[in-house]
């Protein structure tokens, strides 16, 4: 295996574009786990007994 300059710069060209790749995806990781906790937390609260969609004469 060969360590030539040219195969180094060719290595780290694709790992640089790779890095940028990465990059562009945290800010969607980033808010889909906000979104996700945000959601998380509205179902620990304590459900409500009654529907406040269910009228009074379907009741």
């Amino acid at each position: 295996m060969s360590n030539s300059p040219e195969k180094r710069s060719e290595w780290r060209a694709i790992f640089y574009i790779q890095a940028r790749v990465a990059l562009l995806f945290v800010p969607v990781v980033a808010s889909l786990l906000i979104i996700a906790a945000l959601a998380g937390n509205e179902r620990k609260s304590v459900p409500n007994t009654l529907d406040p969609t269910v009228t009074g004469s379907v009741r």
